[in-house]
């Protein structure tokens, strides 16, 4: 039988950036301190949270420098993430807005996207032992957007390719104190259960566009 040149390409693919920021630790006591203290004084807004506590969305105006740090990192990923219809670089005029969570042992966060943002994103402050210890739980999980797929008929099989593997099931990111990623914000995730005895604290912020560069 001749041999057969078959093109394949990866269609629809949903972009999901991490990049691990530098002086992790230094940047990441302060923000423990400045958002534990926020804790301390305020109480949660329920929102996607199962337990823990959820901030207000104004930490850009009591996070301090760092925070402006994070998220000026995160306006560059998503500007290096972004073009315009005919594929050329683009630099939005990105609005933020941004909180911090909290999860203590058995805290989590249901199933939700993120309307009204083009950008959503994470950066880890503490990841409560989950990096060193998957017993620990508190993975950031990613639903594939196409839904269940194979999975529904035929739950032996996956397409060919590196990343066919998850086909109708999701990703996991397991959190590491200095990374940041950013996803679609119409990408459906959550956040398991934290079974640790100490806490996880994150920073989720949003990246949208104002009405005139909607366009």
């Amino acid at each position: 039988m001749a041999r057969l040149d078959i093109a394949v390409r990866g269609l629809f693919a949903t972009p999901v950036a991490a990049v691990e920021l530098p002086d992790a630790a230094a940047r990441n006591a302060e923000l423990a301190e400045i958002i534990l203290r926020r804790r301390a004084e305020t109480p949660s807004v329920q929102a996607s949270n199962a337990g823990g506590w959820h901030s207000d969305r104004d930490i850009i105006e009591w996070g301090g420098p760092r925070i402006t740090e994070i998220l000026t990192l995160a306006r560059q990923v998503a500007n290096h993430l972004t073009a315009d219809r005919q594929g050329k670089p683009i630099a939005p005029s990105w609005t933020m807005q941004a909180w911090a969570n909290v999860n203590g042992p058995g805290a989590g966060n249901i199933s939700h996207y993120h309307p009204g943002s083009f950008w959503s994103g994470t950066y880890y402050v503490d990841d409560g032992g989950c990096a060193e210890n998957p017993a620990l739980g508190g993975e950031f999980e990613m639903l594939d957007p196409r839904g269940p797929g194979p999975g529904m008929y035929a739950p032996a099989l996956k397409f060919a390719g590196e990343d066919g593997a998850s086909v109708g099931a999701g990703e996991t990111i397991r959190p590491r104190p200095g990374l940041l990623f950013l996803f679609p914000s119409w990408l459906f995730h959550q956040v398991r259960p934290y079974r640790g005895d100490a806490l996880r604290i994150s920073i989720a912020f949003n990246l949208g566009l104002p009405q005139s560069e909607r366009g």
